[in-house]
């Protein structure tokens, strides 16, 4: 079983001028922990079943933060190239998994995380790719 410590943690005194003390001080602390996910953490398994698995909760666990956390990191100039960066490395993953069998939880994640859409376009013609022809007329029947 993995065991998860807090990198990079502030002094809980010192305070964000937006709320909450942030859990990473330095940039540097946030990507030496998000590349340590990536060498070390983003395995499921053991032994000879372990599989490289990265997804933005395992990031957040291995950070010690929730997936909300990442998301406002992101919004900090900053840190955002770092978050920007993991993200895309899950991205990558989650899209090369495509190409193998049982890719449903795989598109799942990736409309849910990031923003990946079915797009269906339909398009209504007439004959020969023209307008829609309608006939407005009324016929009234009077029935004595």
């Amino acid at each position: 079983m993995q065991s998860y410590q807090l990198i990079g943690l502030i002094n809980m005194s010192e305070k964000n001028p937006e709320g909450k003390p942030l859990a990473f001080k330095t940039v540097k602390a946030l990507e030496d922990a998000v590349e340590k996910y990536f060498k070390e953490d983003a395995y499921m398994g053991e032994g000879e079943d372990r599989v490289y698995a990265p997804t933005m909760s395992g990031l957040a666990l291995s950070l010690g933060v929730d997936r909300r956390t990442i998301v406002n990191y992101a919004h900090r100039e900053a840190y955002f190239p770092t978050i920007k960066k993991a993200r895309a490395r899950v991205e990558v993953y989650l899209e090369q998994r495509l190409y193998g069998n049982n890719v449903t939880g795989t598109i799942f994640n990736l409309k849910n995380n990031f923003d990946w859409k079915d797009k269906t376009e339909s398009a209504l013609t007439g004959a020969d790719g023209g307008a829609i022809q309608t006939d407005n007329t009324w016929t009234i029947k009077v029935v004595e």
